[in-house]
């Protein structure tokens, strides 16, 4: 699978249904990391981060014919993880974003934050 459209079509699942704070993190140069990229993005409640999710699965599956390896937080949606191996989506709502700072602790990691066209 081409990881650039992964990204590509994750981040297009996000845009449509109106995610937030998208970052993309490069984590390529940082030793013992389980995957290439971390997407992050923010829903405003737990039925937008349940949108987000169901958006970016059927974008990647329509576009790639791929399913996530692994999904896990859809029981509150706070913060939903979906495994795609080599790029792994966080979709936060907006406190526990802010409370586990992910692009804090992965700072060494380049990130490129993407600019919504909403």
């Amino acid at each position: 699978m081409n990881t650039d459209n992964l990204i590509s079509n994750v981040i297009e699942g996000i845009e449509n249904v109106k995610g937030e704070e998208i970052n993309i993190l490069d984590l390529r140069t940082i030793e013992n990391v389980a995957c290439k990229y971390f997407i992050i993005c923010t829903g405003n409640s737990s039925t937008q981060v349940n949108a987000i999710t169901s958006s970016v699965r059927k974008c990647v599956s329509k576009e790639l014919s791929e399913k996530p390896w692994h999904i896990e937080g859809l029981e509150n949606c706070k913060w939903v993880l979906m495994d795609y191996v080599d790029v792994v989506v966080h979709v936060f709502n907006k406190e526990t974003r802010d409370f586990y700072k992910l692009e804090e602790l992965w700072e060494e990691a380049e990130s490129t934050t993407i600019e919504t066209k909403y």
